[in-house]
Order: C-alpha cells, then structure tokens, then sequence
C-alpha cells in the first residue's frame, strides 16, 4: 500500500519512510507536490491545519493521501510557538532562527516543561478517513545539544532517555517521538481497516 505524504519538509518525510520500512506501508513524497497550488494553512489548531492540507491535496491528485501539522508547546510561553512552529520567528525563518527566539521568549524561565504535538489526517478523493494524534513531553534546555534530527530538536530534552530528540538516532526518535506516536496509530487504522 502507498501513502503519499502531501509535504516538501524532507526531514518529515525521511522518518516517516524509514517509520513505514518495516511494514506493509511505503510512504512516497506526494508527486509534483511543488508545482501544485499551495495549501493556505490557517487553521486554529494542529487537527484543522492537518485536515485542511489533506483534503486539499487528496482532490488534486488519486489514491491515499496524509498530511500532517505538528509543533513545539511551551508551557511558559502559554503554548507558544503552537501552529507556529514552522515560522516563529517569521515566514522565512531558519531553524536556527526558531530555536533562537525560543531561547530568548522563554529567557531565564524556572519551567521548562514542553511538548511535541503531531496531528495526522488521512484523506482520499477529498474525504477524511482518519485523523490520529501523538504527543512526547519533555523539557527545553538553555543550549542546544546533538547534531541529528531537525527543527526544535537540539533543545527538546527527552527525560526518559536522558537526552536530546537531536541526540537520538533516527530510530530510536521516531521510537518515542510525536510523530512517531501519531503515525504508528495511523498504520494500525490502515491495518486494521
């Protein structure tokens, strides 16, 4: 069975391929996903981002199609950066330029406590069939810390293991991980199903 991601963040798809190798799914980048009109991602929150760009994207091209919204809650920042995440600190920013103003917003801030948030929505032929959800707490450190992963990872610490999302091979991530979390309950919906 082929799912087609409906994204260009190389990072996401990469996990969500090396996620599917060990099953009946083979996750494929949405074909032409560049030269299709742009979802306008405007939602409230992480469902509706998720569900908006599925549904987009499925009417434009044939067979299963999954989207995902995802981002970084701090607790002190009120839930911020939320469905901002990608763009924190604006439209074109970097990762680097994210992590940064994170690190100024939350200053010297006694509670570090954060989470991940994945939101995933499966679609076909502009239809909903599923939406599925994962979440992994952890704290935000003062530096970053690791070289892998990407986005926010340098600085999400993870104390079950002791260490940084970037610290984790991709595997052992993906293990513990929102999306990890969220896209294991979409593999059981399409085994199941």
């Amino acid at each position: 069975m082929i799912l087609y991601f409906a994204s260009t963040n190389a990072g996401k798809l990469r996990e969500f391929q090396e996620a599917a190798a060990a099953s009946c799914v083979t996750v494929e980048a949405l074909p032409g996903i560049a030269e299709l009109p742009e979802c306008i991602e405007d939602g409230a929150t992480f469902d509706e981002n998720a569900r908006m760009k599925a549904l987009h994207y499925s009417r434009l091209t044939s067979g299963l199609v999954f989207a995902d919204d995802s981002g970084l809650s701090v607790d002190a920042l009120g839930g911020a950066p939320g469905v901002y995440s990608a763009r924190f600190a604006g439209e074109q920013a970097t990762y680097k330029d994210n992590n940064e103003k994170l690190l100024r917003e939350l200053g010297g801030a006694r509670n570090r406590a954060a989470h991940f948030v994945c939101v995933i929505a499966l679609a076909e032929g502009g239809r909903i069939l599923v939406t599925v959800e994962g979440r992994a707490d952890g704290l935000i450190l003062e530096a970053a810390r690791g070289q892998g992963g990407f986005g926010y990872d340098p600085l999400f610490f993870f104390p079950p293991l002791g260490e940084t999302f970037a610290e984790l091979d991709s595997k052992a991530k993906f293990g513990v991980s929102h999306r990890g979390n969220a896209f294991r309950k979409l593999l059981d919906y399409l085994i199941r199903g």
